[in-house]
C-alpha cells in the first residue's frame, strides 16, 4: 500500500501527532475553564456568570428603588446575550446571589422561594422575581464613568464589562468557591467593615498588618471560629488552610432542674435538614446514648433543641460529643486561588489579595477622573459656544433666519466648532432669556474649578490617597458594625478541639448484677444484689447459674469462648432482670456448639492470664482482647484438640503463677517466665503425663495461696509457704497442699 503524504491529505485535514494535538486542545480547554468560568477575579471577586447576571439586571433597570422582574426574564437575557450556557446553571448562580445564608452580602434581592437553609431548592424561575441590592449597586458604581473596559459579547452584538469597578471588596466579603481544571478556589466570607478598615490602612502603608483589622471569617449563618489566632494568621499568610467552625448554643434551664441545649446558629454550608437527620440517626442507632431527642423548632431563626437522656448529663460533654459525631462542627477550607490583574491564576495571602484590590481602586480612580475631565471639556466647549451666541445674539438670529446653511456661516464668522454650532442651532427659544447667560457663566466657572481640582488629583499621589480614604470611609459607614447588615455575625473565640467522649461519660453509671446461665442466657439485675439470694438466681427448668458478678452500666464485658475468640458486650445493653434474660448468642456471632468459659469486666484491670486445656498459655493486655464487631476477635489459637480453659485477671502486684492439672499436681513458677502476647498459643505452663490443665491463676508469692473450703461455709484456707511447689515453668509439679478442693480449682 502506498504511503500517505501531506500532498495526499484531504483539504482541511491537519496531519499532526495525536499526543501534541490533544495536549494543545486540552490546555486551551483548561485555561478557558480557569479564566472564564471557575476562578474569581481578585478585583471584583466575581466569576463571569455572576458578572453577566448583574450586568443584565442593571440594563433592565432593576435598581433597589424599582420593582421586581421575573427571574425568567433575567435568565433569558443572560443566556441570549452574554452567557450561552444552560438556563438552569445560570438560574442556580442567580439563586445563590440572593440567598442570605449563602452570601454574607447578597447581591440580588429575591422575591419568592429562593431555597432555604434546610437544603430545599428554589422555585422555578417562572415563579420568582428579583432586583439588585444596594451592595450590587455599590459594586457596579463607576461603570458609567469608564471605570472598567467594555468588550464585545460572544456574538459581537452587545457589550459587557470586563469587571466591576465599585468600592465594595466583594471577593473577600462574599467569598467564592469553584473547581477548575487542576486547581480550585475556596474563600470564606468576611466582614466588609473590617476589610475596608484594613484597605484604608493599606492606602497609607502597604506593609500594614491587615490582621489587626480582619480577625477572621464572618459567615452569614454566624457560629464560632474556634481556631487559635496563630493558626488563623498562618492560614491568611499562606492563603491556604481551614477554619474550625462550631454551632452557637446555649443551655435553657427548666423547672425541676431539667435542661436542654438549644442551637441557634449552625456552621456555614451545613444544611439544617440534613443536620437534624444526622443527629436523629445517632439516636436511632444508639451511637450517642446520652442524647434522648432532637427537635427542630426553627421559624425565621434557627432553633434546634437537644434533649439529654438525664438531667445529670454534663452539657459540655453532650455538645463535645455532637461536635465530633455530627456537623455541629465543620472545617471550612481556605484556598485563596484567584485571577490577578493579568488574568493569571495564583494563590495569594490575605494581604496580597486586599492589596491587589486597593491597587485596582487607584486605577479606577484615575480612569474615572480622566473620564470626568473629558466630560468637563465637552461641556465647557458647549458652554463657550453658548456664550458666543449670547454675545452675538442678534447676528446669530439673523444668520439663522437668512442663511441657507447657517451652521457653516456661524462656524466661519465666530470661529465655532461643529459641536458648538450644532448646539446653538438646537437651542430652544426659551433659552434666550438673559438669566440663562448668568447660569451659563456660573456653570462655566464651577466646571473650571472642578477641572483644576481633578487635574491636581491626577498629578498628586498624596491627593489620590486622601481621596481614596475618603471614598472608602463613605462605603465603610454604609456597612459599619452599627448597621444591621454590617454587624459581625461570627464570633472569633479560641476553643480546644472537641473531646473524644468515653463510653462511661455517655452512659448513666448505675450498679448492676450480671448473671449468665449454663445454657447461655444472660441478664442484668439493677443494683448489686446478693449473689446467693434465691430471688437472684432464678433460671429456667433444667438450667442453672454459670457466672454471676457485680458490675456497672458503664462497663464493657469480655466474653471468652472455648475456641479462643473474645466478644465484647456493653453492660448497659444487656437485657433487664425481668424474666430469664436473652440468649447471649443472639448478641454475638457465636456458634451454638462452642461453649462460653468466661465473662469478665474489661474495666479495672490491665491484663489477663489465658491458658488452654493442653497447658499452654500467655498473658494478654485487656485492650488487645476488645472486639468492635459481633464476630469477635481471635486472641488464643489452641492447638488441635485443645480448648481455651482459663481466663483470669492478673493483679498489678502478682508475681507468680499457680497451675494445677487434671492429674492433681500443682506447680508454682515466676510470672516473669511467662510471655506476654496479643495473639497466639503461648508457652507450656505445666507438663502432664495424663490429662491436661485444670486451672491456673496469678498471685503474690509472699502472701501465699488461698482457696475456699467446701460445704458452702464461705471460709477460706491458705498455704503461706509454697516453696515446695516452686519450680521452673513447664515442670510436672507435685500434689497440692492438704485440704485443696477435689475439683482441682483455685476458686474465684
Amino acid at each position: 500500500m502506498a504511503e500517505l503524504t501531506d500532498k495526499d491529505a484531504p483539504i482541511g485535514v491537519l496531519d499532526a501527532p495525536f499526543d501534541s494535538a490533544l495536549s494543545e486542545r486540552y490546555l486551551v480547554y483548561a485555561m478557558s475553564t480557569i479564566t472564564a468560568r471557575s476562578l474569581p477575579d481578585v478585583r471584583d471577586g466575581l466569576k463571569p456568570v455572576h458578572r453577566r447576571l448583574l450586568w443584565a439586571m442593571r440594563l433592565l433597570k432593576l435598581d433597589p428603588s424599582q420593582g421586581y422582574k421575573k427571574c425568567a426574564r433575567v435568565v433569558g437575557d443572560v443566556i441570549g446575550k452574554y452567557h450561552p450556557h444552560g438556563d438552569q446553571s445560570v438560574y442556580d448562580a442567580m439563586v445563590r446571589l440572593a440567598q442570605t445564608f449563602s452570601l454574607r452580602y447578597p447581591l440580588v434581592d429575591g422575591q419568592g422561594n429562593f431555597g432555604n437553609i434546610d437544603g430545599d431548592n428554589a422555585a422555578a424561575y417562572r415563579y420568582t422575581e428579583a432586583r439588585l441590592t444596594q451592595v450590587a449597586i455599590d459594586l457596579m458604581d463607576g461603570l458609567d464613568e469608564d471605570g472598567a473596559n467594555l468588550r464585545p459579547t460572544y456574538n459581537g452584538e452587545e457589550q459587557e464589562p470586563e469587571l466591576f469597578p465599585g468600592l465594595f471588596p466583594n471577593l473577600l466579603a462574599n467569598g467564592a468557591a469553584g473547581i477548575a481544571v487542576g486547581m480550585a478556589t475556596s474563600i470564606p466570607p468576611h466582614n466588609a467593615a473590617e476589610l475596608l478598615d484594613a484597605a484604608i490602612a493599606l492606602v497609607d502603608d502597604r506593609a500594614a498588618d491587615v490582621l489587626a483589622f480582619v480577625k477572621g471569617p464572618d459567615f452569614p449563618t454566624g457560629g464560632l471560629v474556634v481556631d487559635p489566632a496563630a493558626v488563623i494568621a498562618e492560614s491568611y499568610r499562606t492563603g491556604r488552610g481551614s477554619f474550625r467552625v462550631r454551632a452557637r448554643w446555649t443551655v435553657e434551664r427548666e423547672k425541676g432542674g431539667g435542661w436542654q441545649a438549644v442551637v441557634s446558629e449552625i456552621p456555614f454550608g451545613v444544611q439544617k435538614g440534613k443536620l437534624i437527620e444526622q443527629i436523629a440517626s445517632l439516636i436511632n442507632d444508639k451511637k450517642f446514648p446520652i442524647l434522648a431527642d432532637v427537635r427542630d423548632e426553627s421559624d425565621a431563626e434557627v432553633r434546634i433543641v437537644l434533649e439529654p437522656r438525664s438531667r445529670t448529663v454534663d452539657a459540655s460533654v453532650l455538645m463535645d460529643g455532637l461536635f465530633r459525631l455530627a456537623d455541629l462542627e465543620v472545617r471550612v477550607p481556605l484556598n485563596l486561588n484567584v485571577l490577578d490583574k493579568d488574568r493569571t491564576p495564583r494563590v495569594m495571602s490575605l494581604a496580597e489579595a486586599l492589596g491587589a484590590w486597593v491597587d485596582h481602586q487607584f486605577v479606577v480612580l484615575e480612569r474615572r477622573t480622566r473620564h470626568r475631565l473629558d466630560k468637563i471639556a465637552d461641556r465647557v466647549e458647549l458652554l463657550d459656544g453658548y456664550l458666543i451666541a449670547y454675545l452675538n445674539l442678534d447676528r446669530v438670529i439673523e444668520i439663522i433666519r437668512t442663511e441657507d446653511e447657517p451652521k457653516q456661516v456661524m462656524i466661519a464668522e465666530f470661529g465655532l466648532t461643529d459641536r458648538q454650532a450644532e448646539a446653538i442651532l438646537n437651542m430652544r427659544l426659551r433659552s434666550l432669556r438673559r438669566l440663562e447667560e448668568f447660569e451659563i457663566r456660573k456653570e462655566r466657572d464651577s466646571l473650571d474649578k472642578e477641572r483644576a481640582g481633578l487635574a491636581a488629583l491626577l498629578e498628586s499621589p498624596a491627593k489620590q490617597k486622601t481621596r481614596m480614604k475618603r471614598d472608602l470611609t463613605k462605603v465603610r459607614d454604609r456597612y459599619g458594625p452599627a448597621t444591621v447588615l454590617g454587624a459581625r455575625r461570627t464570633t472569633i473565640e479560641e476553643a480546644a478541639p472537641a473531646r473524644e467522649i468515653p463510653l462511661e461519660a455517655m452512659i448513666e453509671r448505675e450498679p448492676i448484677t450480671v448473671i449468665l446461665s449454663r445454657r447461655g442466657w444472660i441478664r442484668a439485675l439493677r443494683g448489686h444484689n446478693d449473689l446467693s439470694a434465691p430471688d437472684t438466681m432464678k433460671f429456667k427448668e433444667g438450667d442453672g447459674p454459670a457466672l454471676a458478678f457485680h458490675a456497672q452500666t458503664t462497663d464493657k464485658l469480655l466474653m471468652a469462648a472455648e475456641n479462643g475468640r473474645f466478644y465484647t458486650l456493653a453492660a448497659d445493653k444487656l437485657p433487664g432482670g425481668r424474666g430469664f434474660g436473652e440468649p447471649v448468642r443472639a448478641m454475638v456471632d457465636l456458634d451454638g456448639s462452642v461453649g462460653v468459659i468466661a465473662l469478665v469486666r474489661a474495666s479495672g484491670q490491665d491484663r489477663l492470664l489465658l491458658a488452654a486445656s493442653d497447658g499452654r498459655g500467655f498473658i494478654v493486655q485487656v485492650a488487645d482482647t476488645i472486639a468492635e464487631t459481633r464476630k469477635g476477635k481471635t486472641v488464643m489459637t489452641p492447638r488441635t484438640g485443645a480448648l481455651l480453659k482459663v481466663v483470669r485477671p492478673v493483679g498489678k502486684d502478682d508475681d507468680y503463677v499457680a497451675a494445677i492439672g487434671d492429674n492433681r499436681k500443682m506447680l508454682v513458677f515466676p510470672i516473669a517466665e511467662l510471655v506476654e502476647m496479643s495473639r497466639g498459643q503461648g508457652l507450656q505452663l505445666q507438663r502432664f503425663r495424663d490429662g491436661g490443665l485444670s486451672d491456673a491463676k496469678t498471685f503474690v508469692f509472699a502472701q501465699g495461696l488461698s482457696w475456699p473450703m467446701g460445704g458452702g461455709t464461705g471460709r477460706m484456707r491458705s498455704e503461706p509457704d509454697l516453696s515446695a511447689w516452686r519450680a521452673a515453668r513447664g515442670a510436672a509439679g507435685r500434689m497440692p497442699p492438704t485440704g485443696f478442693p477435689r475439683d482441682n480449682r483455685f476458686g474465684t
